[in-house]
């Protein structure tokens, strides 16, 4: 059974990915254009080649990518190149951050800054009161 790719679900999936609302879409689009029709636009399985042609320019993507984008397809693909340890098939390590010690790094980070702020301010300071001495 062959599987039937919906250009203007593709079109929707794109325009969220990017943040693009459909009012924004339909704005850059044309004077023609509106949030309704937009609606409208999605909801079709093809959508008519010069019309992808100005959507792929506004969203700034492929034709071919609203053409082909399988959602199937790439949850699949995912699926088998990436295993629980989050290595894929190809031998590359992709790391898993744990999200409380990228924090704890920051604090650390914001902290050492702050010390390093206040230094500078006792010395401008020294440096400051020398120069209000000298006069």
């Amino acid at each position: 059974m062959e599987h039937k790719i919906h250009q203007g679900r593709n079109v929707k999936r794109f325009r969220e990915m990017l943040g693009i609302k459909q009012e924004v879409l339909a704005f850059d689009l044309g004077d023609d254009w509106n949030q309704k029709k937009i609606s409208v636009l999605e909801q079709k399985e093809v959508i008519d080649n010069s019309l992808l042609q100005q959507i792929s320019k506004v969203l700034k993507i492929p034709v071919e990518a609203i053409e082909n984008f399988d959602e199937e397809q790439a949850v699949y693909n995912i699926a088998c190149n990436f295993s629980d340890n989050a290595i894929n098939n190809n031998g590359l390590n992709i790391q898993n951050n744990n999200p409380i010690d990228k924090i704890v790094q920051l604090h650390e980070e914001k902290i050492a800054l702050y010390e390093r702020m206040l230094k500078e301010k006792d010395e401008m300071m020294i440096r400051l009161e020398k120069l209000i001495q000298s006069k």
